[in-house]
């Protein structure tokens, strides 16, 4: 089975990247190093500012996710690579029809769009979702939010087949993560995008063997989708505030209760 991986240009992804290698090499990687341009008002700043001062185990949490990363994995699996600024861009699409591969497996770059969505491998296009749909979806950060709304019950990953909307494909597989409730702010979110790149090597290990898991996300329920421009300090502050609450009832019987009641998408004999 041949993948090309589309990812973001991050040490979150270059770990995914070389864990899939060492199970099923890969026939390339496309990489996405987005330029923003959005304007820094003062308002922006002062809430930047705030929570490095005041909330630093916050602003230093996805630092330390990162370098949890970086420390385990310093280079790209030496296989053909591109680095576009736009994942959209005409060169990921040319670059990934050469190696014609049978799978292509997309993790944290911007929404796929036209024409990219409409290329066809054997396999298809899945995507992993650090959230779990169709409960929580969207951005900057699905666990961010778990704990910013205080729903500890929700935080986990989906792998999906893609398809235009915001982490609205059909279910592959979907799985809650666990915590002893210990971590650090840093600790947590590490163990949660580990437990998505499990979660992804179980699901390629699926599809290579033949499976085609393929569940509408309505026969689970609604959910809700977040966007960027919705968080600002008063979600950092709750963020904050909360994960003090998680530490102590991430494990006690509401909780367990909570979880429990909550549909997922297992593989098939898990």
């Amino acid at each position: 089975m041949k993948i090309v991986l589309w990812v973001c240009n991050e040490p979150i992804q270059r770990a995914l990247a070389n864990k899939i290698h060492a199970r099923f090499p890969l026939a390339g990687i496309v990489t996405e190093s987005p330029v923003y341009r959005r304007k820094i008002s003062l308002p922006i700043i002062f809430e930047r500012a705030w929570e490095k001062i005041l909330l630093p185990s916050f602003s230093g949490a996805w630092t330390g996710a990162q370098q949890h990363f970086t420390d385990q994995y310093a280079e790209w699996p030496s296989v053909p690579m591109i680095n576009v600024e736009n994942i959209n861009a005409g060169e990921a699409l040319a670059f990934t029809q050469g190696l014609n591969p049978d799978l292509v497996f997309v993790s944290g770059t911007r929404l796929i769009r036209k024409p990219l969505i409409n290329y066809k491998p054997s396999i298809g296009i899945v995507n992993l979702h650090t959230g779990l749909s169709p409960y929580i979806k969207g951005a900057p950060n699905c666990t961010f939010w778990c704990l910013a709304t205080a729903q500890f019950h929700m935080i986990g990953n989906t792998v999906m087949w893609i398809d235009e909307g915001i982490d609205s494909g059909n279910l592959i597989t979907t799985e809650h993560c666990s915590f002893t409730g210990n971590e650090s702010l840093k600790e947590m979110l590490a163990k949660e995008l580990e437990q998505g790149q499990d979660l992804s090597l179980r699901a390629i290990e699926h599809l290579a063997t033949g499976g085609r898991n393929n569940v509408p996300q309505d026969n689970l329920g609604k959910g809700t989708t977040y966007y960027s421009r919705q968080w600002g300090l008063s979600q950092s502050r709750a963020l904050v505030k909360n994960f003090r609450r998680f530490k102590a009832e991430v494990n006690n019987e509401k909780n367990k209760s909570l979880r429990a009641s909550v549909k997922t998408v297992p593989l098939p004999g898990v």
